[in-house]
């Protein structure tokens, strides 16, 4: 019911910016929250950031201060720009979506990831 699309996942040099895209698309009745978060081999996956339909964000202690999150309800596109990119910040990211889908049990909340995307920053 949605399907996400996540781009501008690359390799970038220790200092460098990066922004990541998430797209949503499929049949729901409205996206509520948008996420980020990045998962290393061997590691549990971690919360990046997030942002509500209406602006409200929640940003990891890992990226305050060098991030910069926006969402475009007229796309339900999420952009998250890091900046001055550490080794550290190297991971697989994977955008989630809070959305509300009419069924036939009517309007129900869910929960879908993307395939994710890789990071690699470079020292």
């Amino acid at each position: 019911q949605v399907q996400l699309v996540e781009s501008g996942g690359g390799l970038v040099q220790a200092g460098g910016s990066l922004r990541l895209s998430c797209e949503a698309s499929g049949t729901f009745f409205s996206i509520d929250t948008m996420a980020w978060h990045r998962q290393v081999p061997g590691k549990q996956r971690e919360f990046v950031a997030s942002i509500t339909s209406t602006g409200t964000t929640n940003i990891a202690n890992s990226v305050k201060g060098r991030n910069a999150i926006s969402i475009d309800n007229a796309e339900n596109t999420m952009v998250l720009q890091i900046d001055r990119l550490k080794p550290a910040d190297t991971a697989v990211y994977y955008c989630n979506v809070g959305a509300r889908v009419y069924d036939s049990s009517g309007l129900r909340q869910v929960n879908s990831w993307g395939q994710g995307t890789q990071v690699t920053v470079s020292s």
